[in-house]
Order: C-alpha cells, then sequence, then structure tokens
C-alpha cells in the first residue's frame, strides 16, 4: 500500500517562487513585467525591420529574426507563469501544464543554442571567404539550417519530455522554482533517472559542448583574419559586423554556464540563500537575456539603426 501511495499519479505541482521572500514578490514582478514588454517591444521591432527593409534580407538578419522570434516565445512561454506566482503565493499547476512548458522551455533554449553556432558559421564565411560568401551561404543552405536548429531542438525537447513525464513522482509535490524546470522535477522522482542523466549529458554535449566549440574555433580564425587586414577601416568594419553576435555570445553561454556550472552547497544553513540565487540566476537566463538580445544589436550595428530610423520616418510621413 505505501509502495503505491508513493508512486501514485501527479495530478499537479505547486511552484514556491518567491514565497519564501515575500518582500520581493511585488518588487520583482514590476521589474520582470517591464522587462517583458521590452523584450516584446525590442524584438518584436528587430523581427518587422528585417522582414520590410530589403537591405535586412540577408543570412545574418535572417538569423537575427529567427533569434528574436525565439526569444519572444521563450518568454512568453515562462513569463506569464512567473508573474502569476509572484501574486499569488504557492502557485499551483497541473501535471499537463507544466509539462507542455518544460517541453517549450527545452525546445526554444537548445534551439537557441544551435542558432547561434549558426550565426557564427555565418560570420565566419563572410569575414574569411568572402568571395565565397553568396554561394556557401545562399537561401538554399540557410533556410535549411534555421529550420534544422528548430527540429533538433524540438526533438531533443520531445525525448527528455517524454521520459521525465513517464517517471513516478513520490513525496512533496513542491517545486523550489518559478516554472517547470527540468532539473528541479527530476529531483523529485521516485525512480532510478539515469537514463534522464545519461540523455541530458548527451544533450549538453550537443548543445553546449558542441556549439561553444565550433563558436570558438570560429572566432579564432575570425580575429586571425581581421588582424591580418591591412586597413584600420577595414578591420574595424569587419570587426563591428561580429561584435554584436560576439555579445550576445558571452551573456548567453556565460549566463548558462554559471547556472549549472557553479558548484552546489551542502550546507543546510546556507540552502536557502543558495536556492534564491539559484532562482534570480535561472531568472536572470530567462528573461534579462532576451531583452538584451535587440538592445546589443540595435546600439552595436548600424544597418539595423539606419532601418529602424527609416521605419520610425516612414511612419511619421504616413501620418
Amino acid at each position: 500500500m505505501e509502495k503505491a501511495n508513493r508512486s501514485s499519479p501527479v495530478v499537479g505541482f505547486i511552484l514556491l517562487g518567491l514565497s519564501d521572500h515575500p518582500k520581493l514578490e511585488k518588487t520583482f514582478f514590476v521589474l520582470i513585467l517591464l522587462m517583458y514588454l521590452v523584450i516584446l517591444l525590442g524584438n518584436g521591432l528587430l523581427i518587422l525591420v528585417t522582414i520590410l527593409d530589403s537591405r535586412l534580407h540577408t543570412p545574418m538578419y535572417f538569423f537575427l529574426g529567427n533569434l528574436s522570434f525565439l526569444d519572444i516565445c521563450f518568454t512568453t512561454s515562462s513569463v506569464p507563469l512567473i508573474l502569476h506566482s509572484l501574486l499569488s503565493p504557492r502557485e499551483t499547476i497541473s501535471f499537463s501544464a507544466c509539462a507542455v512548458q518544460m517541453a517549450l522551455s527545452f525546445a526554444l533554449a537548445g534551439t537557441e543554442c544551435l542558432l547561434l553556432g549558426t550565426m557564427a558559421f555565418d560570420r565566419y564565411v563572410a569575414i574569411c571567404n568572402p568571395l565565397r560568401y553568396p554561394i556557401v551561404m545562399s537561401k538554399a543552405a540557410y533556410v535549411p539550417m534555421a529550420a534544422g536548429s528548430w527540429a533538433i531542438g524540438g526533438a531533443a525537447s520531445v525525448v527528455h519530455t517524454s521520459l521525465t513525464i513517464r517517471l513516478p513522482f513520490c513525496g512533496d509535490n513542491v517545486i523550489n522554482h518559478f516554472f517547470c524546470e527540468i532539473l528541479a522535477i527530476l529531483k523529485m522522482a521516485c525512480a532510478d533517472i539515469s537514463i534522464n542523466v545519461i540523455s541530458m549529458g548527451v544533450t549538453n554535449v550537443i548543445f553546449l559542448a558542441a556549439p561553444v566549440l565550433f563558436i570558438t574555433v570560429s572566432y579564432v580564425f575570425i580575429i586571425a583574419t581581421i588582424l591580418r587586414m591591412p586597413s584600420a577601416e577595414g578591420r574595424k568594419k569587419a570587426f563591428s559586423t561580429c561584435s554584436a553576435h560576439l555579445t550576445v555570445i558571452i551573456v548567453f553561454y556565460g549566463t548558462l554556464f554559471f547556472m549549472y556550472g557553479k558548484p552546489k552547497s551542502k550546507d543546510p544553513q546556507g540552502k536557502d540563500k543558495l536556492d534564491l540565487s539559484d532562482k534570480l540566476i535561472s531568472l536572470f537566463y530567462g528573461v534579462l537575456t532576451p531583452m538584451l538580445n535587440p538592445i546589443i544589436y540595435s546600439l552595436r550595428n548600424k544597418d539595423v539603426k539606419a532601418a529602424v530610423r527609416n521605419l520610425v520616418d516612414q511612419k511619421r510621413f504616413t501620418q
């Protein structure tokens, strides 16, 4: 009987969020809401200008449009739930809704890792092999590259979500997080999760190690090519086309590695502080990074700034 009770189906979970820190809830609600609005506005504007301005109909801006759309989807899959949990202490979520949210977040995060890798390849070809760029990065090449990133991210999500929801959960159904994060869910399983751990290891190689290695090698060649350019103006122009992408990569992967790579304290007295820091870092990764992407590309890219100005001028002229 006890075993049956321990492995009985879970109908829902309780999201703790910041319920242990009520003084922070209202502050973070306002802060996250404002950041979410900036994400929608900034990334939406970036998508709009890449579609409307014919000068931005290039592989680089096609990938950038995909990245902006992905950031909107990623934050929309979790931020409304986060905001609701900040207003409603110990927010409850059904098992099916949790599975959907977990699948979407995992798929979009994996896709972003691969998209950043394809963007690095695009910059490598543009700077290191400019004469072959129109051939290598033709529409027949860059569209399947983007579609493949979405497909691989989605496939990996289906695998991990399927492996997770089949597990029996026992004991407390409380998730010490803002949303249904896969590692937080696995901690509540009362069965062997060795298959899940192995699959997560394989996924880390595909979505983290391989893209980071590929991006690093690409930028080694890119920087070497830029330094060999004879004119200072040419070096400056070449570096300006890569600086925005490189900044986004550092923010994205830096936060990701810090979130999952920092050591976990075993001290019970420090557990609450560590849990709070983990949740806030996860929040930074999930909200601040998508907010910074359009800002970084707008500030550091002359083509985007010119396209935005033209769009604003056209709107004023029509009025």
